[in-house]
């Protein structure tokens, strides 16, 4: 059965601090920050807003967008890892702020969860309910997934220059007119990790870095593997020799915490899989340099990361690596167009990947790239850890929804918050009505109890 993402609706927040500003505050260069981060604005929640208005406001974008009514919609997932409470789930506050739109009990009959899995948990709900309407469940109608986060980190760490915020919403049905998913050729790759975690209770992240990019590395690669054997299998993709899987995708969307992490984890992919290639001798020869290897080929992430020597010439390698011709034409064609969003945006979590195929979507269309028949590969990756590697193919209704697409004008003016101002959002110092931004045609966080028999109860307001 056909399968696949009918449409796609964002919402991003208004509010952004520029990374220029940022870096200037912390005492970093700024030049230095945007080149090797590849950020240029990072999207900032107001005071009346969380993932749930965030994910509302998406999910409504996407149904009024195709004049959807309740009785379309089957199922409504929402991944994320801001949850908002450790037993309530975030798609029932989604229900219950629709509702004030489409009236009480609209949506009644309309099954799904909150999932969770750190950032790939929205590759999961995608396959959980393509899985759903091609068992026949669906009878017709479609499912709304939702992934929606705000991206947030301690003041001065690291992780503080990667922050974001923002919603993605799809629809997903048997009728796709954007993209169909190939289908048996799903492939996961799952292990116990604490790369990067978030304790109950604490609102920012614990984060190891160095581990957790390495670790996003192999674990998709590792799913690539699998994804490889599936479509080979399958018959879908069938290689001659001197070739490898990644020529037969077209267009490359990976997880981004930041937009430098997808070229990083491309020059990773194509390292592995041209390594044994004839195109393999000549990049080496460009190089000048032989590809180093570590002191223990078979140890752990931690004893790779302890040897320094092999540490700075595998730096060393992969900066001549990307400047390669061969790896530009594969970066510039592939890759380039999916960074775009994620440059004026910031991290979004579990909407990062999917950010960055609604980026190459708008920008290759913009291009006069004709999309037809390409084949989307998405490398998606959560810390703690999985990774999801899978693919879909562009289907030929797919201009009647790409012609439209504007990001700018889709976010809205925006509004550039003083560091000041970050600041007292960051820490949590302005109340919940001292929002900086009047709202207007979207839902908005209006109150939070705190009385012990209601504690944590929050109230949504549509703002028309």
């Amino acid at each position: 059965m056909t399968v696949g993402i009918d449409d796609i609706a964002i919402y991003i927040p208004r509010l952004f601090v520029d990374a220029r500003d940022f870096a200037k505050a912390r005492g970093m260069d700024p030049d230095k920050l945007q080149r090797g981060l590849g950020i240029s604005q990072m999207a900032m929640v107001d005071t009346n807003q969380d993932p749930a208005c965030m994910a509302a406001n998406a999910c409504l974008k996407i149904m009024q967008k195709n004049d959807l009514s309740p009785n379309e919609v089957g199922r409504l997932y929402v991944a994320t890892e801001s949850s908002l409470d450790e037993s309530k789930a975030m798609n029932s506050y989604v229900i219950g702020m629709l509702e004030q739109v489409y009236g009480d009990d609209s949506f009644g009959h309309c099954g799904g969860i909150e999932c969770k899995f750190a950032c790939v948990s929205g590759s999961y709900a995608l396959y959980d309910n393509s899985n759903w309407i091609r068992a026949g469940e669906a009878e017709g109608k479609s499912a709304i997934v939702v992934v929606s986060d705000i991206a947030k980190y301690d003041l001065g760490s690291s992780g503080e220059y990667t922050q974001g915020a923002g919603a993605v919403a799809m629809l997903v049905n048997d009728r796709p007119r954007l993209l169909e998913f190939d289908p048996k050729v799903t492939a996961t790759s799952i292990k116990n990790e604490y790369d990067f975690y978030r304790p109950f209770g604490k609102e920012t992240p614990i984060v190891h870095g160095q581990y957790s990019n390495l670790l996003y590395l192999l674990q998709v690669k590792k799913a690539l593997m699998l994804y490889k054997e599936k479509a080979l299998s399958s018959g879908l993709i069938k290689l001659k020799a001197g070739e490898t899987i990644l020529d037969y995708i077209d267009f490359l969307n990976m997880h981004l915490p930041y937009s430098n992490m997808g070229k990083k984890a491309m020059a990773y992919l194509l390292r592995h899989e041209w390594r044994k290639l004839p195109r393999w001798k000549k990049v080496i020869e460009k190089i000048g340099m032989e590809e180093p290897v570590p002191k223990d080929p078979r140890g752990t992430i931690e004893s790779v990361l302890a040897d320094s020597e092999f540490m700075t010439k595998d730096h060393e390698f992969t900066k001549k690596f990307t400047k390669t011709e061969e790896f530009q034409e594969a970066y510039d064609s592939k890759l380039a167009s999916s960074l775009i969003a994620s440059q004026m945006i910031g991290n979004l979590y579990t909407a990062s990947l999917y950010l960055g195929f609604r980026s190459t979507l708008e920008f290759e269309f913009q291009k006069g790239t004709d999309l037809e028949e390409k084949r989307f590969g998405f490398g998606s990756y959560g810390s703690g850890s999985s990774a999801m590697v899978f693919s879909g193919v562009i289907k030929p209704t797919y201009k009647e929804i790409v012609r439209d697409m504007n990001l700018e004008s889709e976010i809205g003016n925006r509004v550039k918050l003083s560091l000041e101002e970050y600041e007292e959002i960051h820490e949590n110092k302005r109340g919940l009505k001292e929002n900086f931004l009047k709202s207007k045609k979207e839902f908005v966080l209006v109150d939070v109890k705190n009385t012990p028999e209601s504690s944590g109860e929050r109230r949504y307001v549509y703002n028309s």
